[in-house]
């Protein structure tokens, strides 16, 4: 493997995976994942990170296999206990990574940043690769329905993403600033290409995009940029992004989620069967890879992130 950086946008399950694939195949230290914050809530007077911790807990090989978030071997105790009290129980924390949480908490009010408590928590759970939340400040995905709007973690985990949503908004965006670590990482001389996980485009990887500063930093990559389509076969892996591209007025496909990053991309990478839709998505002007994109194992995983690599070279050969 060629030396080099590859800065990675992530977010989610799918995110999870594909960074967890790319530590398989590349250095600790050529790794950076720049991490959706604007599903973080408050809950139960504790900073909450979801998406954040997911990446982190997987990249530390910590995380609940099957559910894909959380830690394994998890004990619910705290969540019996509020129960048994009549607390608010909706958004399950578990007793170990319940510390992860009161840790975070703890040190935001002494004044350290979001940054800052990430790379010490990595470190003391067990991986030295670099994760960056997108920004320090504050950040918040509002969905709204015609019955008003709702905070994500509401729709997503309080009612399961029932609700039929219209319009997504990221409350903060306007004052936020882009990680200027992340920053940096996209303007270094050793960095080798950009890679969007697979994650939501409209929840996970859409608010980082959201961010002042961010299009400009990448129109300035010289670089090959690749995204990772989450949809295949008009259907998401895991979670809501197919159902609210449909309540969007968009259609599930591979295609529509290549024109949402037509202006920053330069690749795309497709499930081997969807391969109908190379023509289209070529006529967009960017380069397709089609490959098997389902990660059932980490074989897979390691597998899609050496293909998206070797994709990534192949294009900076071709002079993209």
């Amino acid at each position: 493997m060629d030396v080099g950086s590859y800065v990675a946008f992530a977010g989610g399950v799918g995110g999870a995976k594909m960074v967890q694939g790319m530590s398989g195949v590349l250095r600790d230290e050529q790794l950076k994942v720049v991490v959706n914050t604007a599903d973080d809530f408050e809950h139960l007077g504790l900073y909450i990170c979801p998406d954040l911790d997911t990446i982190m807990y997987t990249l530390c090989n910590l995380h609940n296999v099957k559910t894909g978030w959380g830690l394994d071997n998890e004990t619910w105790n705290f969540m019996q206990s509020l129960s048994n009290l009549g607390g608010t129980t909706w958004f399950s924390l578990g007793d170990h990574d319940l510390a992860t949480h009161v840790e975070r908490t703890n040190r935001l009010n002494l004044g350290d940043t979001l940054t800052e408590i990430t790379a010490d928590l990595a470190s003391k759970l067990g991986t030295s690769i670099c994760i960056i939340p997108m920004s320090n400040d504050p950040v918040r995905t509002v969905v709204h329905t015609k019955d008003g709007p709702i905070a994500f973690q509401d729709y997503f985990v309080r009612l399961a993403c029932e609700p039929v949503i219209n319009r997504i908004c990221f409350e903060g965006i306007e004052k936020a600033l882009f990680n200027p670590l992340a920053t940096n990482e996209l303007n270094s001389n050793s960095l080798k290409a950009v890679i969007i996980c697979p994650s939501n485009p409209y929840v996970s990887i859409n608010p980082i995009l959201s961010l002042k500063s961010v299009r400009e930093t990448l129109s300035r990559v010289k670089v090959p940029i690749i995204a990772v389509s989450p949809i295949i076969k008009g259907r998401a892996i895991k979670g809501p992004a197919a159902k609210m591209m449909n309540e969007l007025g968009y259609e599930p496909s591979s295609s529509v989620v290549a024109k949402e990053y037509c202006d920053i991309i330069d690749g795309f990478v497709i499930d081997n069967t969807d391969i109908d839709v190379v023509d289209c998505i070529q006529e967009m002007g960017i380069s397709v890879l089609v490959t098997n994109t389902i990660m059932n194992s980490i074989e897979d995983k390691k597998q899609l992130a050496q293909d998206v690599i070797e994709f990534a070279g192949d294009m900076m050969i071709k002079g993209v």
